[in-house]
């Protein structure tokens, strides 16, 4: 019930947090819709107003005068409003870059909940230790067993596992805790998975971000009729540039989350093994000592109920 229950919980946090992300993406895809829609609308207006300023008649002057006015109108121009660099980076993302900053904040849950899960107390809690020994040095199998049971950490379900087949024998009871371990370590290889999955995703967006860039870019040059303005092929570059340094930018810290995480699994893993080994071991010989020194208390092989699951 305990199990069942946790696995509830898990499943209400990865709920929330897709429900979160979703909702985070629709919103960062509607605010980035609108700011391009207000930018195309004032690239247009002056385009509209630089080609009507073409067309417009230009009345004759004196060649002084136009020299005059000529040198006088940089100076008199008001200063057109630039877009800021965060602007430059939100407008030349595009959709791509929505998915990619998706993606950027469920890894940082990924690893903030992958950190908390995976340390020692989980793997290895040291009370459980104790109480176990001291459980066995008095000989109170059962209680060893009920004190495993009670723990939901990696090293108490193998030792569950194992005290389970205890009545089947020393083999039974270690393949007990072979299978209970390998089960663990498909858990938490599915856990891992989903940093795999972003740090496999992160790249592939930002290079088809990177290649719709350049296919606007020279779409421009294919459409256009004359050589075409150095602006107008930059916006397809800048989002081919830009999509390319967010798909990095989220594969890197996640490419390194996977590799310590992946690495400080596989050592906890080993240390849980040994302790465990090292305690059924204790297990055995304390059930031994007695019938060899002429004591009769309970047999270890009897610890276990009948049904480990009640």
């Amino acid at each position: 019930m305990i199990q069942f229950m946790r696995r509830k919980e898990s499943l209400q946090t990865w709920y929330w947090m897709f429900v979160l992300a979703v909702a985070f993406g629709m919103t960062t895809v509607t605010v980035q819709t609108g700011w391009q829609s207000s930018l195309l609308a004032q690239d247009k207006k002056a385009k509209a107003k630089e080609a009507a300023a073409e067309e417009a008649p230009a009345e004759e002057e004196a060649p002084a005068e136009d020299a005059a006015e000529e040198k006088a109108a940089p100076a008199s121009a008001p200063p057109q409003p630039g877009r800021s660099y965060l602007m430059w980076i939100i407008v030349a993302s595009g959709p791509f870059g929505a998915c990619i900053a998706i993606e950027s904040f469920v890894l940082v849950a990924l690893i903030s909940m992958n950190f908390m899960a995976f340390r020692r107390e989980n793997f290895l809690p040291a009370s459980l230790i104790e109480s176990f020994e001291q459980k066995i040095n008095a000989r109170d199998y059962q209680g060893a067993y009920e004190t495993a049971k009670a723990n939901d950490s990696y090293l108490g379900k193998v030792l569950t596992a194992g005290m389970a087949r205890l009545s089947k024998g020393q083999e039974e009871a270690m393949a007990g805790m072979a299978e209970a371990g390998d089960e663990e370590s498909m858990n938490l290889d599915h856990k891992m998975s989903y940093l795999g999955l972003i740090v496999a995703t992160a790249p592939m967006l930002g290079l088809l971000g990177t290649v719709q860039g350049m296919i606007d870019s020279f779409r421009v040059i294919a459409e256009s009729e004359t050589s075409p303005k150095p602006k107008e092929l930059a916006e397809g570059i800048m989002t081919a540039l830009v999509t390319t340094m967010e798909g990095l930018v989220v594969a890197i810290p996640a490419i390194f989350a996977f590799g310590l995480f992946k690495n400080k699994i596989g050592r906890l893993q080993f240390e849980v093994g040994m302790v465990s080994e090292g305690l059924m071991g204790k297990l055995f010989a304390s059930a031994k000592k007695p019938a060899a020194t002429g004591a009769a208390p309970a047999s270890a092989t009897s610890a276990a109920p009948a049904n480990p699951s009640a």
